[in-house]
């Protein structure tokens, strides 16, 4: 095991072997963070299902009320009408056929794609790239549709994917350590209830096992779960 730095072993002194209510974990979560620069806040929580079975995957999206502190370049794939309504709606890129073959030879600057379902024919053939980095549009979190000015401005708002990994776990980033305490609070509270109102009908027992927030930079807090099952 990696031996912890000093400012680690500083910082973790002062988190409590405990669950905190969100009230007095948010504040800590940004004494502890050491980093020279306003790191990102990540949310973790084990869940009680078998990612295995389809019938207990979990995945969605949630618009951030205060967003994530980061502006999301997106990129839309269309064609006809709707390249000029995705400009229109803020993309700060668009295109066709040729979009495409410009990320085959390499091209990468885009933070999330939307795609109309009738490019994704073509689309389909970016699978092995977009795939592994978490890019592919997919019609469950809304990246493919028509109705693309609504998708564009979601993300640009703060929109964030949410999906258990083979372990059990979810990782979602919910802001920054220079927001309020309450927009940090206010964006914690709609990532949990997004992934308490995706709970599968087929996962029996505890469905929260264990929620987590901590800094880029900086020890992990743990958070009451019962806070939020009210």
């Amino acid at each position: 095991m990696a031996k912890k730095g000093k400012k680690y072993l500083e910082a973790k002194s002062k988190v409590e072997n405990r669950p905190y209510s969100l009230q007095e974990a948010v504040p800590l979560v940004k004494e502890v963070s050491y980093s020279k620069f306003p790191g990102s806040v990540e949310l973790s929580m084990r869940l009680g299902v078998d990612p295995k079975k389809a019938d207990q995957m979990v995945r969605g999206t949630v618009v951030l009320p205060h967003g994530t502190g980061k502006t999301k370049r997106v990129l839309v794939i269309a064609s006809g009408e709707k390249i000029k309504e995705a400009e229109e709606a803020g993309a700060d890129y668009v295109g066709g056929e040729e979009i495409i073959k410009k990320i085959q030879d390499g091209w990468l600057d885009f933070d999330a794609v939307v795609a109309t379902p009738d490019m994704m024919r073509h689309v389909g053939k970016l699978g092995k790239i977009l795939g592994p980095r978490g890019l592919m549009p997919s019609p469950k979190t809304g990246t493919v549709t028509f109705d693309v000015a609504k998708a564009v401005k979601e993300i640009k708002a703060g929109k964030v994917e949410f999906k258990v990994d083979k372990t059990g776990n979810i990782h979602v980033m919910v802001g920054k350590t220079d927001f309020t305490d309450q927009q940090l609070i206010d964006n914690i509270r709609a990532v949990v209830e997004a992934i308490i109102r995706a709970k599968p009908p087929a996962a029996k027992g505890k469905y929260i096992k264990s929620i987590y927030i901590s800094p880029t930079m900086g020890p992990s807090i743990k958070l009451d779960p019962n806070e939020f099952m009210k």
